[in-house]
């Protein structure tokens, strides 16, 4: 008598090492353009290097360095998350912390509050 077939073997377990380089990277990638936003708003010369493209003005330049910096960390985190366990609860923490800061330095009340105005 030969055994029984014991079925298809279960997936290997994937480290989260992947998932949680994206989710920090997309955090990173809020704050930067919260940060190029407040930049721009708080010096002309900044606001006119970061126009790319009239029409949209500097929107054109934050958005586009904004994902240049977030394709970059998510590249690197990647790189060196690639096989490793990591700490998602940490990582969405820090994640939404920079997701908020972000999103409050593209609110105009606050950017005014920063600069005094």
């Amino acid at each position: 008598m030969s055994a029984p077939d014991p079925g298809p073997a279960p997936p290997p377990e994937l480290p989260s090492g992947p998932g949680a380089a994206a989710i920090l990277s997309a955090g990173f990638g809020c704050l930067v353009f919260g940060l190029l936003a407040f930049a721009g708003d708080a010096s002309p010369a900044i606001k006119q290097a970061f126009i790319l493209w009239k029409p949209s003005g500097p929107l054109s330049g934050v958005s586009s360095l904004a994902i240049v910096a977030w394709l970059f960390a998510w590249f690197i985190l990647a790189l060196l998350w690639a096989r490793r366990e990591i700490n998602l609860a940490w990582v969405t923490a820090v994640s939404l912390a920079m997701l908020a800061a972000g999103l409050l330095l593209t609110f105009p009340p606050f950017m005014d509050l920063l600069q005094g105005k």
